[in-house]
């Protein structure tokens, strides 16, 4: 196999699950990991000292929307996306192939045409460009372009899904190791599909593992079908991946989903629900999920979360949070994103820790008992 770029050192195991870190030209974060999503170059209402005091190894950025404003090209001249974002952690870039599933472009085989979401324009993306423009934007790693397709689905959908992603894995690993205009040592992550078929998405773990990528993401999963179904795809899946190499879930952000994947062996998650649920006022919590909108919490002097050390429990009171949302305050947004995202990234370190001290099952079963399965 090929010298990896996002290698993975286990430190202890619980199970099929597992901590350490993964390894890379800018350093190191640890595993489980889950990235907050900044889609356009920022996580929505909270910018980059919010992430480094929340302790955020890594970020997700989407390549779809960056390569059209304000152009990959110009992210490039700007520094990378390091520099124009002020992030000095990690980054992790999507090709745009999740705009397949929720934008519904034109697909064929050689790539997708979309419909700009900002101007209408016609753009069109293929495994190919796909690499450049996120070679432009400079990203740590990189994701290969691929179809998603919404649950539930034809087995003939899945078939097409899968033998897309395949040979557009295969073009994209290619590019990727004779371009150029890429930082160096820029890591390349391949994605397997199949839905819920057990057969096909073994097959594809299978055709995209023969690429010897630098890490694998698992797609076509939370996007319409039940946990148990996701958790049994995902159980077929994880075996079949190099242990050297990460296992990142595409799109799962709900406690219970993240810590029964950690159990079968996924190393890291994005999602946009956490921060998404607090612009909304929907909170989580130790005790649950919490509506702040609720007439109840107007004069509670109390924290969203007692348990929760974060800086937006730490000083202001539910009845203030209320208040901002209420008003359409922005600041509200900013102080509740903060406290979900610290709620999410305090459950993966409990994660490690449980799974350091063999006690994973007991973190299972204690939040599936307050969030239920």
């Amino acid at each position: 196999m090929s010298q990896c770029k996002a290698e993975v050192v286990v430190t202890a195991t619980d199970g099929a699950a597992r901590v350490g870190r993964i390894h890379t030209r800018r350093g190191s974060y640890a595993i489980p990991a889950f990235m907050p999503v900044g889609t356009r170059g920022a996580v929505k209402a909270l910018d980059s000292a919010d992430l480094e005091r929340l302790g955020a190894g890594v970020v997700l950025a989407n390549t779809y929307h960056l390569m059209l404003r304000p152009g990959a090209d110009v992210v490039a001249r700007l520094g990378g996306l390091h520099r124009f974002t002020g992030w000095g952690g990690h980054t992790l870039t999507d090709s745009g192939g999740y705009q397949v599933h929720s934008l519904r472009p034109a697909v064929d085989d050689d790539g997708v045409t979309f419909a700009s979401v900002y101007d209408g324009a016609t753009v069109r993306l293929t495994p190919e460009s796909a690499v450049e423009a996120q070679g432009l934007i400079g990203a740590d790693i990189q994701m290969v372009l691929d179809i998603c397709a919404t649950l539930p689905a034809s087995r003939e959908v899945l078939r097409e899904a899968v033998d897309r992603t395949a040979a557009w894995a295969g073009r994209a690993r290619s590019h990727h190791r004779r371009l150029e205009a890429r930082p160096e040592g820029q890591a390349l992550f391949g994605i397997v599909q199949g839905g819920t078929d057990p057969a096909l998405r073994q097959e594809s773990a299978r055709r995209t593992v023969e690429l010897d990528f630098d890490g694998y993401g698992i797609g076509g999963l939370s996007v319409g079908e039940p946990r148990a179904a996701m958790l049994d795809a995902l159980a077929l899946t994880v075996p079949l991946l190099p242990t050297d190499r990460s296992r990142y879930l595409m799109g799962v952000g709900d406690p219970v989903g993240l810590l029964e994947a950690v159990a079968l062996g996924v190393d890291q998650f994005d999602c946009v629900a956490p921060t998404r649920m607090a612009r909304h006022g929907s909170m989580l919590t130790s005790a649950g999920r919490l509506n702040l909108r609720n007439a109840v919490h107007a004069t509670d002097d109390g924290p969203l979360d007692p348990s929760c050390a974060c800086s937006t429990c730490a000083r202001w009171s539910k009845g203030y949070l209320r208040h901002l949302l209420g008003v359409g305050e922005p600041t509200a947004w900013r102080l509740l994103s903060i406290h979900n995202l610290a709620f999410v990234l305090d459950l993966m370190a409990e994660a490690r820790t449980a799974i350091a001290e063999g006690r994973l099952d007991a973190l299972r079963a204690r939040t599936a008992a307050v969030w239920g399965l």
